[in-house]
């Protein structure tokens, strides 16, 4: 082919660069999950970082979190024993502390001075259970932990209802990058984003967004008469705050979503979302936790919409973007810094970032479709009463 004739054939094809995922686990707070869920007295397993850890209670109301398996002989924590305030191993009952320390071997003189294990600091935030990982070994950053939520756990709010919903052959990226994705609200949550813009700084990464439902669906967020406004924030690489105002038809509720990720390997993580809602004036307690389980409901769905998303796409490291897509690049920008050296974290990663995509034009487009949509619904509908009728 001669030059004129490339010229003339267009840009050569986009090639898709799948890329490698990383190699090393994000740093920052991480969220294991309900506290009430690890205060039974057993050792519970959780399967994170590559490994599965221990997670107990001692008898003095201390949690420790450890790595699953003994240094001794590698037996499996998870299956032993919470003695006293040491999680013992099944194997030959080595007793290991919270602190990562074997406390007692029962037919040993004496505990080896190495006698160590890989422990994680923790912290508690809103009744749920972090833990603090690096693989530089750096002490837990306690400023960076997400803020404590004035009067959750109270009579206020409704309990938690918490979901665990494990998801392979994807990295957690996919989730993070919903937080710029302004269009997918529409086609995969039936939702027209009427307003959309992020800010990234140091951190931290928020989306503010306001929708309505599509009336031409009833899955996803909702119907067409339930209007939506949204603040989501990551806190770190793994734990996002969503307050949410709900109008349904004037009836408006506040709820907080609660949405976080354990990576488990390099192409798999668990998806953890919690929902609780702020107890309406008027409302008995039974019928605010029903209000609360069917926004838990509402919200799930929104979440499976997203992981068979997921579960069937490719990994794309140069997306091909329009500006409607929103900061994408930048995002992930953002994100890089939870997966280098501390000392590698470079300036144009934490600097203060804004972006707000103009829905204008998205909006238009929408709402042609679903009136469309509506119509063949419509006709459909004339043919099958006039099919009946003869």
């Amino acid at each position: 082919m001669t030059q004129a004739e490339a010229t003339q054939a267009g840009p050569a094809p986009r090639a898709l660069d799948r890329g490698l995922s990383p190699e090393r686990y994000a740093r920052g707070w991480h969220c294991l999950g309900l506290v009430d869920s690890f205060t039974d007295g057993k050792p519970h397993a959780v399967e994170t970082f590559g490994t599965k850890l221990v997670v107990f209670q001692g008898v003095d109301g201390e949690l420790g979190v450890l790595d699953g398996y003994c240094r001794h002989m590698g037996g499996d924590l998870t299956q032993g024993e919470v003695k006293g305030n040491e999680v013992a191993c099944p194997f030959h009952d080595w007793r290991w502390g919270a602190d990562g320390r074997c406390k007692q071997i029962p037919y040993a003189r004496r505990v080896p001075l190495r006698a160590r294990t890989q422990r994680y600091e923790t912290a508690v935030r809103n009744g749920q259970l972090l833990i603090w990982h690096d693989p530089e070994g750096s002490p837990a950053q306690h400023d960076l932990l997400p803020p404590e939520l004035p009067d959750v756990g109270t009579d206020v709010y409704t309990d938690w209802f918490w979901e665990v919903v494990p998801i392979d052959g994807s990295h957690c990226r996919e989730l993070i990058d919903n937080v710029v994705d302004m269009a997918h609200f529409y086609y995969v949550h039936f939702a027209f984003p009427t307003s959309f813009r992020n800010v990234f700084e140091g951190t931290r990464a928020t989306q503010f967004m306001e929708s309505t439902g599509r009336p031409d669906k009833t899955e996803g967020y909702g119907d067409a008469d339930m209007v939506l406004k949204s603040e989501a924030t990551y806190y770190g690489p793994a734990y996002m705050i969503n307050w949410l105002e709900v109008d349904y038809k004037g009836f408006i509720t506040e709820v907080i979503l609660i949405n976080c990720h354990l990576p488990t390997g390099p192409n798999s993580f668990t998806l953890h979302y919690g929902i609780t809602v702020k107890k309406p004036e008027g409302l008995d307690d039974k019928t605010a936790q029903y209000i609360a389980k069917k926004y838990a409901e509402m919200f799930g769905t929104g979440f499976l919409q997203d992981v068979h998303i997921w579960q069937n796409k490719a990994p794309v490291q140069n997306p091909l973007l329009c500006e409607e897509d929103g900061p994408v690049y930048q995002l992930r920008r953002w994100y890089e810094q939870f997966y280098v050296d501390q000392a590698d974290i470079q300036p144009d990663m934490v600097a203060r970032f804004e972006f707000e995509v103009d829905t204008t034009k998205a909006n238009e487009f929408w709402h042609e479709e679903v009136a469309e949509n509506l119509r063949k619904r419509q006709s459909q509908g004339a043919d099958a009463l006039e099919g009946a009728g003869h």
